[in-house]
């Protein structure tokens, strides 16, 4: 008696099971390479911070036996008067600099640049890739000369031209719109590119028929371009949130926390000083160890909500194709 069609669909012949395997082998042999670097660089490092936060290694004793405190340095860590400032001037560090700077300001430029002349769009990031590849020392000594005090500051000495006297030291009075601006600035950059690659690649027919149906700049932009490109606003939004929670290198080169007692102090700045730089020259590598290894759990936290609210299962689903 001949098989159904539904029989015949469920035994597939042996050519096509190998084909199958072939296939897997090949993405799993494609994939290997990320997946030890993740591996030797993620996962490895992330377990040895949490078994070296779980000991009071420190410099005073790194030449003898390694003891096991548990989870005394956590609770030290949540005992510490300053961990609520420290948690708050990070979480306004992330949510400025990524709201303003590195998705707000990025895709507005990316929006401009794609509405212009190509010649001088390509000009126009330029100028603002040039923060990001200057080397971190020259980027932060130009600033600290921009805004150093009269009659060496160039902001002061400008603002003398108008007339402005008692000029501050600004880096003093508004610290904390310098550290955003300065590394807003950077992280801008890497945000205009990713968002001009991606509206570059929308199909330019849907402009077109918008146009013609009459839909204003701010509709093709709010119905069209968004929804559009929302794979590469996942994106941003997760490296540049991950990026500024551990970034702390131009806060340490331009303020080191300051002015005053933990005025700019980000947690991955505290993990830095308590763990390689302390006035006493003790170096608590296991404390600081528990401040990084929280790091990394809000961290993954964040990446997940991320994943909810830009809802990635649907963006990687394969597209839907009716056969006629």
């Amino acid at each position: 008696m001949a098989a159904t069609g539904e029989q015949a669909a469920a035994v597939s012949p042996p050519s096509s099971r190998w084909a199958q395997l072939k296939g897997t082998l090949g993405a799993w042999g494609f994939m290997s390479p990320a997946a030890v670097l993740v591996l030797v660089f993620f996962f490895i490092p992330v377990i040895l911070l949490f078994i070296i936060s779980l000991t009071d290694l420190a410099s005073h004793n790194f030449s003898e036996p390694w003891t096991f405190i548990g989870l005394e340095n956590y609770v030290r860590l949540f005992k510490d008067k300053f961990f609520p400032k420290i948690l708050g001037n990070t979480i306004k560090y992330v949510v400025l600099t990524l709201g303003l700077f590195n998705v707000g300001l990025a895709l507005a430029l990316a929006l401009l640049t794609t509405n212009i002349n190509r010649r001088a769009s390509f000009f126009f990031r330029l100028l603002w890739l040039l923060p990001r590849i200057t080397p971190s020392v020259v980027y932060i000594v130009m600033w600290r000369r921009i805004l150093q005090t009269p009659p060496y500051g160039i902001l002061n000495w400008f603002l003398n031209m108008f007339g402005v006297e008692n000029q501050p030291y600004w880096l003093n009075e508004t610290p904390w719109l310098w550290v955003i601006m300065v590394n807003g600035l950077v992280g801008a950059s890497f945000g205009m590119i990713i968002f001009t690659s991606a509206i570059e690649s929308i199909p330019w027919d849907l402009f077109t028929a918008a146009k013609v149906d009459g839909a204003s700049t701010w509709q093709i932009i709010r119905d069209i371009t968004i929804p559009m490109i929302r794979w590469p606003l996942l994106f941003v939004t997760t490296y540049q949130t991950l990026s500024l929670l551990v970034s702390f290198e131009y806060i340490l080169l331009l303020t080191d926390g300051g002015p005053g007692l933990f005025t700019t102090e980000v947690w991955a700045l505290t993990a830095y000083h308590r763990a390689l730089k302390t006035y006493f020259g003790s170096h608590a590598w296991g404390y600081g160890a528990a401040w990084g290894f929280i790091l990394v759990a809000i961290g993954i936290v964040l990446s997940v909500i991320y994943l909810r609210v830009f809802r990635f299962n649907e963006l990687v689903q394969e597209p839907k194709i009716d056969v006629l």
